[in-house]
């Protein structure tokens, strides 16, 4: 992606963040919870800082936006890893698709999904102190789409305490 291309993303996604997901999801959701793991959508997700954009490739074809709750973005600027327990991250996913107004830039269209990991040390020691939510509409995706999270989270960033999701600078 070119750097016109990433500050147009990175704008359209900050401005997008706080409307996208109006239709799919409200603060006030019923909590309902992730299979294995029982993380459940927290409130006010939608307001919290951006962590970093991100452009997933084919076959999913999304357009991402990391947040990160208070915990997490202190840990981010001090560099903190083991990311501490209370950390939690939200991913927000759309499809990319064509800007009308500005052909060469990808914006966010329908949203696919919302994924939590929610960080604590004790209760998720089985996988690396870290649990999974994944939903899709506001409910959560079946139980064997979450055997997926750690086993992927563990095979590709283990060294980075299980997390994809760096810092944008």
């Amino acid at each position: 992606m070119k750097l016109t291309h990433l500050a147009v993303f990175a704008a359209v996604t900050s401005c997008a963040l706080a409307s996208a997901f109006v239709a799919h999801a409200s603060d006030t959701e019923s909590k309902v919870a992730s299979p294995i793991y029982g993380v459940t959508i927290p409130d006010g997700y939608r307001q919290w800082q951006l962590i970093a954009p991100a452009q997933e490739a084919a076959p999913l074809n999304e357009l991402r936006a990391v947040l990160g709750n208070a915990i997490a973005v202190r840990a981010y600027r001090d560099g903190t890893l083991p990311f501490p327990d209370g950390t939690v991250l939200a991913k927000l996913a759309w499809k990319h698709v064509s800007s009308p107004e500005f052909e060469p830039a990808t914006i966010p269209g329908a949203a696919t999904t919302v994924q939590f990991m929610v960080k604590d040390s004790n209760k998720y020691a089985a996988t690396g102190g870290w649990g999974f939510g994944r939903f899709v509409d506001g409910k959560p995706a079946d139980e064997a789409q979450h055997r997926t999270c750690f086993a992927c989270h563990q095979a590709r960033v283990k060294n980075r305490d299980f997390v994809f999701t760096r810092w944008a600078p």
